[in-house]
């Protein structure tokens, strides 16, 4: 499978991951309840119609042009850097990740997050999978670590 092949699969997945898990909360929790697992960690069903902890609440069409822009800017990165070794896993990942909170502001006005945890903001798969593509994609540009 070509490197273009393996980030579409793993984008693929992301969303599919994502939208599936965000559709099942919204259909079993009440929106702004929440259900206790463990350790004051909850699964909630939340809006955030921001970015990243809340910030620019309400920016709306703004906030889905910047999601486009940076969708674009990193298919140009993928493409010029597609035979760079796994440089596909990251792209793949970071491309889910903003497609599927992209697919919630565009239906919904607002992006569902559910894993709450004590003292930090709600957030949803998509985000797991943009945090792990940035460390991804940081790994794969710099290279493991090198002994002095």
């Amino acid at each position: 499978m070509t490197s273009t092949g393996r980030a579409a699969l793993v984008a693929t997945a992301t969303v599919a991951l994502d939208q599936g898990v965000k559709a099942l909360v919204r259909t079993t929790i009440d929106l702004g309840d929440a259900v206790d697992l463990f350790l004051g960690i909850k699964i909630a069903n939340v809006r955030n119609n921001g970015i990243a902890f809340g910030m620019f609440s309400g920016g709306g069409i703004v906030l889905v042009l910047f999601a486009i822009a940076a969708l674009a800017a990193l298919l140009i990165f993928f493409f010029r850097h597609r035979y760079r070794p796994l440089v596909w896993l990251p792209t793949g990942l970071l491309i889910g990740g903003a497609a599927g909170n992209l697919i919630d502001r565009v239906r919904e006005g607002a992006v569902t997050d559910f894993i709450d945890f004590p003292a930090w903001p709600a957030f949803n798969v998509a985000d797991i999978a943009i945090t792990f593509g940035v460390l991804t994609l940081i790994y794969v540009l710099e290279g493991p670590p090198r002994r002095a």
